[in-house]
């Protein structure tokens, strides 16, 4: 029987065992299929609208109301009004409301004397989005009420809109958006969050995968059944596994960027190389760690954590170049970082093979990796001398 011939026996004893195990199916196409729903439907008003804003009115004049009004109005925020401070505060420690918005009393007044009144701002920083779109709303909403104060005050000294704009406002400032014009958070999370999930699952059903010939005591017959090479049992089962992954890459592909249009400068194809090289990446790195820790438990707990961390170290969230010297170094050991660098090229720049070809390299070079604990794996197979719980 030629080796060949012994992958294809491994690929179908694999086969069976997925068929048989409903986990494999849950832990893979299931939960993808979750994950694609939740955040998807989660983001799909693109940007968070109608935060809750608590606003303190203690001045009463029209120039107050007429700020409440206009904060209302925006599409980010809802004015909740209150009495007072300490119910608004308490609103806010409890999570009801986003931030807190104090008028003065006598708010009108200062500004008619030129006494430059202060308006108090409250943020609760503990939800990252909601308090830094509430702060962002709320500086708008001043700035306008700032602008239109100075407005006023120049059209009584004879100034015409021209003019004024010039004092108002001295330097106008022209924004470009890139790849995201409309600030969709859908676009800005999603397509980096989905196959960051799916590399989770790579690596960790994969773990399972290996793990479970030793969980099992089935790891002699599955050398047995490859004619004793390790090389073969794996091959066998990557080729089965690749082909269950590369189906659900190239249908998440498919689903951002051909059926809900998200933004793709360059070429989409390019995009499902992308996506199978860093399956690819995964599964090596799979292989990896239970070489290391050849223990089902420990193995897929490590497996965890190193997943969980290539969301931080990817850099979509905050920059990498932000990130202290020998965080950065260490971020080039994650097969989504250089999956969120190829799609900044294609996707957001179209720069081609030109802008992602150094990406390529380095996650063919995870390819390599297995390579180190082959023997050692191969041993635990043989031996089955480690703990299987």
């Amino acid at each position: 029987m030629d080796n060949w011939q012994r992958i294809l026996q491994v690929a179908r004893r694999e086969h069976r065992i997925i068929r048989n195990r409903p986990l494999y199916f849950m832990g893979s196409v299931g939960v993808i299929v979750f994950c694609a729903i939740f955040f998807l439907t989660f983001l799909h008003g693109g940007l968070p609208h109608d935060i809750p804003i608590g606003l303190v009115d203690e001045d009463y004049s029209t120039t107050s109301r007429n700020f409440c009004q206009q904060l209302d109005a925006t599409q980010l925020g809802e004015v909740i009004h209150y009495d007072s401070f300490a119910a608004a505060r308490e609103d806010m420690i409890s999570g009801k409301i986003s931030a807190v918005c104090v008028i003065p009393e006598g708010m009108n007044e200062d500004i008619q004397a030129f006494r430059q009144p202060k308006i108090t701002f409250y943020i609760n920083g503990l939800y990252f989005v909601s308090g830094a779109l509430a702060w962002k709303d709320l500086l708008t909403m001043v700035n306008l009420t700032n602008g239109a104060v100075q407005r006023q005050v120049f059209r009584a000294k004879g100034y015409n809109d021209d003019q004024i704009m010039g004092l108002i406002r001295p330097i106008d400032i022209d924004t470009h958006q890139i790849g995201n014009v409309t600030t969709n958070y859908n676009y800005y999370l999603t397509g980096i969050l989905l196959p960051g999930i799916l590399e989770m699952i790579v690596i960790l059903v994969f773990i399972y995968s290996l793990g479970a010939e030793l969980k099992f005591s089935t790891s002699r017959h599955l050398l047995e059944t490859s004619g004793n090479s390790i090389v073969t049992a794996l091959s066998g089962k990557l080729m089965v596994w690749t082909l269950i992954f590369s189906v659900i890459g190239f249908a998440l592909i498919m689903l951002l960027y051909h059926w809900l249009h998200f933004p793709m400068k360059g070429i989409v194809f390019n995009m499902y190389i992308a996506m199978f090289l860093m399956i690819l990446a995964s599964e090596a790195l799979a292989i990896f760690i239970i070489e290391m820790l050849p223990v089902p438990r420990l193995a897929l707990s490590i497996g965890a954590l190193y997943s969980v961390l290539g969301f931080s170290l990817s850099g979509f969230t905050l920059p990498i170049e932000a990130m202290p010297p020998y965080i950065q170094g260490l971020a080039a050991a994650f097969p989504l970082r250089h999956y969120y660098l190829f799609y900044v090229q294609e996707a957001i720049f179209g720069a081609g093979f030109a802008g992602w070809w150094k990406e390529v390299i380095w996650l063919l070079c995870f390819l390599f990796v297995p390579l180190l604990g082959l023997k050692r794996l191969k041993n635990a197979y043989i031996h089955q001398n480690f703990p299987k719980e």
